[in-house]
């Protein structure tokens, strides 16, 4: 079944076509500006001047009586074919788009990859609506159903880490294995700190410094130059006019990781699943003995660690990391996760 386009998809293509595409060539300083380049302008909140590598569809939803577009990639294999697609769930400071590198490994290994926005991020619709993982997981289904896959192998980076937890737990039919990479949300934040209303007062404008913070702590060891393109383009969503709105909904979105903590789904995931990351992750005050502790939790599942290694290892240690996540992709479902190396 080959994607809808809507009416509601009309308006956005239209839209798109009127502003000029974004140059994916950019030379980036080796160390970040102390202050955002006066070149610097704005950039819109559903990424419309921003091109993707890949086709970009838009599945239309309809949640809370509201019409929603998750856009999403859909990327053929470009090596022989293995007969398994993966649905890819992006971390919270970043969309699909962010992991481009890691899907042309992923093609190349034979795997068909299905990379979404998810709602409330980059192209796909800003939804000012509750929103909660069980949320997340249903729109990640109706995906599934749509493309018309009877099985999936699903990977999450970071707050997409929590997506497949909730995921894997809710919909254990249509997962063939779950891996987890830096998973954030490793305990549940209600028992150590306050709730705080996402509806209430103003959000606020982020500055450049917070960003460039956010992103540098992702990286213990060595910043990646080309990563300041993330910071560039997070920051010109600051300078949009429609950044208001946005700024309600990244809070409406942030605000799930606490109200609807995923610790609990772990025990009731039965797919074979792989824990892994790096184990100097700044994110989290102890992250060897948290994810060790998802390890355990979990029925079936491994644990590989890097020494050393950050937030992101499909960055700072590429080539090892995507190895290790393609054995584990191509392992037997069926077989124990302890024996998938």
């Amino acid at each position: 079944m080959k994607p809808r386009t809507t009416s509601l998809l009309a308006a956005v293509l239209g839209l798109t076509l009127l502003i000029p595409a974004v140059s994916a060539a950019e030379d980036w300083p080796a160390v970040p500006p102390e202050e955002p380049p006066a070149d610097w302008g704005p950039v819109s909140i559903n990424f419309e001047e921003i091109d993707y590598p890949w086709p970009v569809h838009f599945l239309e939803l309809n949640r809370f009586g509201e019409k929603m577009l998750m856009a999403y990639m859909d990327i053929q294999p470009t090596g022989r074919a293995n007969g398994q697609t993966i649905v890819w769930q992006h971390g919270h400071n970043v969309y699909a788009e962010a992991y481009i590198d890691t899907y042309r490994i992923l093609a190349d290994a034979g795997f068909r990859i299905i990379a979404p926005d998810r709602i409330g991020y980059a192209k796909s619709s800003k939804a000012l609506v509750p929103y909660d993982f069980g949320f997340v997981a249903s729109n990640m289904k109706a995906l599934i159903d749509h493309l018309e896959l009877d099985e999936v192998a699903i990977v999450g980076h970071s707050m997409g880490g929590m997506v497949v937890s909730r995921f894997a737990m809710q919909y254990p039919d249509v997962v063939t294995h779950v891996a987890m990479v830096n998973q954030i949300g490793l305990t549940d934040q209600r028992q150590s700190r306050p709730w705080s209303d996402p509806w209430a007062g103003e959000p606020g404008v982020q500055s450049y410094q917070s960003i460039l913070r956010s992103h540098q702590r992702y990286y213990p060891r060595e910043w990646p130059p080309e990563q300041l393109k993330y910071v560039k383009r997070a920051y010109g969503q600051t300078l949009s006019g429609g950044y208001p709105h946005y700024a309600r909904v990244r809070r409406l979105v942030g605000a799930m990781m606490y109200s609807d903590p995923v610790v609990y789904d772990w025990q009731h995931i039965t797919t074979k699943a792989l824990v892994i990351g790096g184990e100097q992750d700044l994110l989290a005050d102890d992250f060897v003995a948290r994810a060790t502790h998802v390890h355990n939790e979990l029925q079936n599942s491994a644990l590989l660690l890097y020494p050393e290694v950050g937030h992101n290892p499909h960055v700072e240690i590429s080539e090892q990391f995507h190895a290790d996540l393609i054995r584990f992709l191509v392992s037997d479902p069926d077989e124990p996760a302890s024996e998938w190396r």
